[in-house]
């Protein structure tokens, strides 16, 4: 018996980003309530409503993994193993100012911090462009300055409105204007990977308390394929009994993704909470599994 998300998935576009999005979030409900039983494709097909060979063919088209494989990516013995292998390599990398092994598949940001005063006036005199864009991740928010991309949120379907609040709310002071079409370049360099050069970086504004941009910076330095936890962090910061505020500062990263928060786990190896949803923080890391795969 299919479940009831089934039928409204059977007759959509198998081809659209946010489509596709839609459906991995479902296998991923699907496999985290079920992964002790190691369903076969054909139970994660029948979830959905769709043919195990083209659920299998959508799979490999969004992340390069197989429905299977991507649920091992995700899994806490995955997390755990991912921390332990990056110890070194982190170090390594904070010492050489590198992204590590992972560099060749990373955005090539080059960042700067706004003025504190910037960021005490709450945005007075910063004029913010934004436009949503699909992306593998569901609908995207980027908030966009002259100086670079200053934010990217996302927003669930019928969520759009309390995503751009969110954001904005977060610098009322700025002036906001609706151009997709300044936006759309941005959306392109994150989201596609064959954009990712490091002779074109892409530019990003930090807009934050020192501490913060201190945190956010150091976020940058994780590598595809790679994690760190909230001590860890906090450590490298040498704020070692400071993970907590390491950890607010992780939740108030306002250019997710691209400063990737989503690579900061529990302890433990638990993919702790997620500002913009623990599915999504799975679909991201499963979907970076994905890309090393195809080297």
């Amino acid at each position: 018996m299919h479940s009831p998300l089934a039928s409204s998935m059977t007759n959509r576009d198998p081809t659209n980003p946010e489509t596709d999005y839609a459906i991995v979030c479902a296998v991923i409900a699907y496999l985290s309530r079920n992964y002790r039983d190691q369903p076969e494709l054909e139970e994660i097909a029948a979830e959905v409503g769709m043919s195990p060979t083209r659920l299998h063919k959508l799979f490999t088209r969004w992340c390069g993994l197989s429905p299977k494989g991507f649920l091992q990516a995700v899994t806490l013995d995955h997390a755990k193993r991912l921390l332990d292998q990056s110890a070194n390599l982190l170090d390594t990398s904070y010492e050489l100012g590198l992204s590590g092994p992972g560099r060749l598949h990373d955005l090539f940001v080059t960042h700067h911090a706004m003025t504190p005063g910037a960021y005490k006036s709450r945005g007075e005199g910063l004029e913010i462009a934004y436009g949503f864009h699909a992306s593998p991740f569901g609908k995207a928010l980027l908030l966009v300055t002259d100086y670079g991309l200053a934010g990217l949120a996302f927003a669930d379907p019928g969520e759009e409105e309390a995503t751009l609040a969110e954001m904005t709310g977060r610098f009322p002071q700025a002036r906001y204007r609706h151009a997709p079409d300044a936006t759309a370049r941005y959306a392109e360099r994150v989201f596609e990977p064959s954009a990712w050069r490091a002779e074109e970086p892409l530019r990003v504004v930090f807009i934050g308390s020192d501490f913060e941009v201190r945190v956010w910076e150091n976020l940058l330095k994780i590598p595809v394929g790679a994690a760190t936890s909230y001590g860890a962090l906090a450590k490298k910061l040498e704020r070692p009994k400071a993970a907590r505020a390491v950890g607010a500062a992780v939740g108030r990263n306002p250019i997710s993704f691209v400063v990737p928060c989503h690579r900061v786990v529990g302890a433990k190896g638990a993919l702790t909470g997620y500002h913009w949803g623990i599915t999504r923080k799975r679909a991201m890391l499963g979907w970076e599994s994905g890309l090393l795969t195809k080297d």
